[in-house]
């Protein structure tokens, strides 16, 4: 905090309002470099403004979580899709490391069970990447003060859900979120078992549990339901 000589302290600004604010880290998870490249440039030019500033980036998952550790950021932008450890498990980690730590979604993910997983996964706020600069600051600064925003539109969307069926997606638990993730995919049973430290029994028994959860009678139907979600676009499987 600032003195009673006006002189602020080293990580502080003076905010919109002329009160003293501290400084807001903020890691970029993202596998665009573009896009990285863009949000760093639009947060690092107001950083005098708006006190928050890039201090690194990452474009996976995987790098994210080494990342934390030696940056120790305030806030994380975590996109949802990328290759390896997608956003949602870099997310449940990233929390589990640091439990204080601020974590807001900025994908273009708008429709599907994403949106539910990362809120439920303790994410501070859901944007879409067709957000403004201003509604990016908003998000982090309310993300600072302990609330959550999402984008309007997301929540309007949210909103429409909750006032129809339940979506059987969200009875799904943890574990068979990530499985059913990685068989989209295009993942093996024998490469499924090896990412989450499981043997491939337990991960048929999963796969049952999804069709059953699910109300799929095969794979396919599991895999088309999970397309239709929009939760990924498969890749070519060999089996």
């Amino acid at each position: 905090m600032s003195s009673s000589t006006g002189i602020r302290a080293a990580g502080e600004i003076m905010d919109n309002t002329g009160r003293t604010a501290l400084m807001v880290d903020v890691l970029l998870v993202d596998d665009h470099l573009l896009v990285r490249r863009a949000i760093r440039g639009l947060l690092n030019a107001q950083t005098e403004r708006t006190g928050i500033k890039v201090v690194g980036e990452a474009a996976s998952g995987e790098e994210a979580l080494e990342q934390l550790s030696r940056l120790r950021p305030d806030v994380v932008l975590m996109d949802l899709n990328m290759p390896g450890m997608g956003g949602l498990e870099a997310t449940r980690k990233a929390l589990a490391l640091r439990p204080g730590l601020k974590v807001i979604a900025l994908t273009v993910e708008e429709d599907g069970p994403h949106v539910g997983w990362m809120l439920d996964s303790g994410v501070a706020g859901y944007l879409s990447k067709g957000a403004g600069e201003e509604e990016l600051v908003h998000a982090i600064r309310l993300a600072m003060q302990g609330d959550r925003h999402v984008t309007p539109s997301v929540a309007r969307k949210l909103a429409q859900t909750d006032s129809g069926e339940p979506d059987p997606m969200t009875r799904l638990s943890h574990r068979e979120r990530q499985i059913l993730m990685l068989l989209v995919a295009g993942k093996k049973p024998g490469e499924i078992a090896a990412a989450l430290d499981l043997n491939v029994k337990t991960v048929s028994t999963y796969k049952a549990r999804l069709r059953e959860k699910l109300g799929c009678a095969s794979d396919m139907e599991l895999f088309r339901m999970a397309i239709d979600r929009g939760i990924m676009t498969p890749c070519p499987s060999s089996e």
